[in-house]
């Protein structure tokens, strides 16, 4: 750690001191001098001095990154998502066919994405082959049945490249959408703070209905799955099909004692162990909640406590966090899907990574609350942006980080939590403009002050590209808009996705990370031997 040197406090003028002190006085500027000539010169190491009360210490932090091996490799779809079902009871079903959000889903690809939620447990299953007809009476239902039942046959075209469909919806049918979508919302947060659910119905076959009402322990649950394992085996299209449960809620006491009794019945049955994270009661929140370090490591001992019972029955089992939001209660207007709730999310991604976790699925990709990283305008908000970069620049293996300029003693009964936070992951592979060896690493920044990170040891004098990602227009950390290295993310008029453009910075200079920021950084060329190969 290299301590810059801090000029003392002004003193009185020397008329008024004794003769005895004017040597004194004529000693320190001496001395002021000449660490200001050595320090300009560049070559000599400024000699250290007591630093003047009242004033901050500045520190340059040095940063290396373990490059032999790595420490995790998560899956390939580490990153993926899901899609509420509330989609079929606001009417959004059918817009999942647009080209822009086949555009926007793509962009996010390789990933699984999961079908479930809440309102899963209210699904019911009838064979019928549309109930679009069945609707009607005013308000936007009337004049979107008919267009529902015609949009496959005449909106539809086939996109030969990956086989998708895609839909050109006209505009008139898109407003129609929101306004149903906004009376729908309305009733979906009744239901929620009144913990009272309608059913929903499905036009497709099924042979399961949830039972109502009725409590199931982890040892009957473990038994309904090796059940499900022996329906699913002697049929053909479903004998290899992955099976994962028991997606639990927040480990606490009750929780963690349902976990322990599935894993003890049923822990081998199961492909991964699943379970479920939400950071902050969505009614109460406020914009600095999303910078605080005490919420941020909230998540790091919920891992613990699952991989603790998991390790205990089936060692190594892969463990999934099937669906993570920011906030409860279908988020918070102006802040969930806001710039601010990205330090949540990528600090999530980085630490679940990082301790193991195999993947974790976003809720939500499109319109549940405002936890999407799609609005209703079918526009990515800045959790889109976020994961579109991530899901370039960073690979499924996972390097260990070394700084020094960091540490700081703890004191008597304080937990020291980290502001700046670091994470490294070998290149992804699948990113042609970087050859392979290549390390990125991403970096949040807390803290109201810029911080420099001096490369070290193997990332020495490396070339980097920058990829800072800051908000857009006056809202400040409230804003739905992010600007990559100055320039607005927004997508192109033909409706694809923008290139995003990094900043090469010159081999060997600090990084400068501005404050309350957070970006990736691609170290070229390393030739680490950790990421030279799949």
């Amino acid at each position: 750690m290299r301590v810059l040197c801090a000029f003392p406090e002004a003193m009185p003028s020397s008329n008024s001191r004794p003769p005895s002190c004017l040597a004194l006085v004529a000693l320190s500027l001496a001395l002021l001098l000449h660490l200001s000539l050595s320090s300009q010169a560049g070559h000599r190491r400024p000699l250290p001095v007591d630093r003047a009360p009242g004033l901050k210490e500045k520190t340059l932090i040095l940063l290396d990154v373990s490059t032999k091996n790595p420490v995790r490799t998560v899956n390939e779809n580490f990153l993926s998502l899901q899609l509420d079902p509330s989609i079929i009871h606001d009417g959004w079903l059918d817009f999942l066919s647009s080209k822009r959000l086949v555009t926007l889903a793509r962009g996010l690809s390789p990933a699984f994405l999961r079908f479930g939620g809440k309102r899963t447990d209210f699904l019911q299953f009838q064979n019928l082959r549309n109930l679009a007809k069945s609707r009607g009476g005013p308000g936007p239902d009337y004049y979107l049945k008919n267009y529902e039942d015609d949009i496959v046959r005449s909106d539809v075209a086939l996109d030969k490249q990956k086989g998708c469909k895609i839909a050109q919806h006209p505009d008139v049918m898109l407003e129609l959408q929101r306004e149903k979508a906004a009376q729908m919302h309305l009733v979906l947060l009744k239901e929620q703070f009144s913990n009272t659910y309608s059913n929903l119905i499905l036009t497709e076959p099924n042979n399961y209905r949830s039972m109502h009402g009725r409590a199931v322990n982890g040892s009957q649950l473990g038994k309904d799955y090796i059940q499900l394992k022996s329906l699913l085996q002697p049929i053909r299209i479903y004998s290899r099909a992955s099976l994962y449960g028991p997606n639990i809620g927040r480990p606490r006491k009750n929780v963690i004692a349902l976990l322990d009794g599935f894993m003890k019945v049923a822990g081998s049955t199961v492909d991964a162990v699943t379970w479920q994270h939400c950071y902050i009661d969505g009614r109460v929140v406020k914009v600095m909640d999303f910078l605080k370090t005490r919420l941020l490591d909230t998540l790091s001992d919920q891992i613990r406590k699952i991989q603790k019972v998991v390790n205990t029955y089936t060692p190594g089992k892969k463990i999934w966090l099937e669906g993570v939001v920011t906030t409860s209660a279908g988020g918070t207007n102006n802040l969930s899907d806001s710039y601010a709730a990205g330090f949540l999310w990528l600090n999530t991604l980085g630490m679940l990574a990082n301790q193991g976790i195999d993947v974790v699925i976003r809720h939500s990709f499109f319109d549940h609350g405002y936890n999407h990283l799609v609005d209703q305008n079918f526009n990515p908000l800045p959790d889109y942006w976020l994961s579109l970069l991530y899901k370039r620049l960073i690979g499924p293996k996972v390097l260990a980080v070394h700084v020094a300029g960091l540490q700081r003693k703890p004191r008597p009964g304080r937990v020291i939590r980290d502001k700046l936070r670091i994470y490294a992951h070998c290149t992804n592979h699948h990113n042609h403009n970087y050859v392979r060896g290549s390390i990125t690493l991403f970096i949040i920044n807390l803290h109201r002050s810029r911080k420099k990170i001096k490369l070290a040891g193997t990332l020495r004098d490396k070339l980097v590209h920058q990829y800072l990602l800051q908000p857009y227009g006056q809202e400040g950390l409230k804003s739905k808009s992010v600007q990559l290295n100055g320039q607005p993310l927004v997508m192109v008029d033909d409706g694809t996705l923008p290139e995003l453009k990094p900043r090469p910075l010159r081999a060997g200079r600090t990084l400068v990370i501005p404050p309350v920021t957070m970006g990736f950084y691609v170290v070229k060329n390393v030739n680490a031997l950790a990421c030279r190969y799949r």
